[in-house]
């Protein structure tokens, strides 16, 4: 994918929510449904280093995005994508139904499990094992789709500035204030 907006009109951005993931892309991807607009490439993901995605998968920003198999060996050529904490689940806002998992993974450079921790996130979508959407199944017998073939995958590089180690970021009132006391202390006589 050269042009990375290939099969978007002019001004259109791709920043879909976790729910539009799952619902509309991912489930419609399980079915074997077309998917429009068709913009998230299918990738095998694992034999790629985060910094090769641009130009094989959709970029949008500082975000790629890819339709990939779901397996257990996340190993590329200089690393490897670990997970960090629990799946949490993908709810729909409407109904508030349970639709899909998410789970979070960093990258790691070098070999498992001494690898030196990256900024690298990828964001995990799955469907859940017994989620269906096709209706057409009901007319005709159809082989039932397995789900837990497919994921889609959010990566991205998390900014430093984020972890200054300082505390919490001070607001310009809160510095004035902060300074209000320091002046107050040197004024006070001993």
């Amino acid at each position: 994918m050269a042009d990375n907006n290939v099969n978007l009109p002019p001004g259109f951005h791709f920043y879909p929510t976790d729910e539009e993931l799952v619902v509309h892309f991912l489930q419609r991807k399980a079915n074997l449904l077309p998917c429009h607009p068709d913009v998230i490439p299918d990738l095998e993901l694992y034999p790629y280093d985060p910094w090769e995605l641009h130009g094989r998968a959709l970029a949008e920003g500082k975000q790629w995005y890819y339709y990939s198999r779901r397996t257990q060996n996340r190993v590329t050529g200089n690393g490897y994508w670990m997970p960090m904490g629990m799946e949490e689940p993908v709810i729909t806002s409407s109904s508030n139904k349970r639709v899909g998992m998410k789970k979070y993974y960093v990258f790691h450079v070098g070999e498992a499990p001494d690898g030196n921790t990256t900024n690298w996130i990828m964001q995990e979508y799955r469907l859940l094992d017994s989620a269906s959407s096709s209706r057409s199944s009901r007319r005709r017998p159809q082989p039932k789709p397995d789900h837990s073939k497919w994921v889609i995958c959010r990566v991205y590089e998390r900014d430093n500035d984020d972890d200054d180690g300082d505390g919490p970021e001070l607001s310009c009132l809160d510095e004035v204030f902060l300074s209000l006391d320091d002046l107050e202390e040197i004024s006070l006589p001993n």
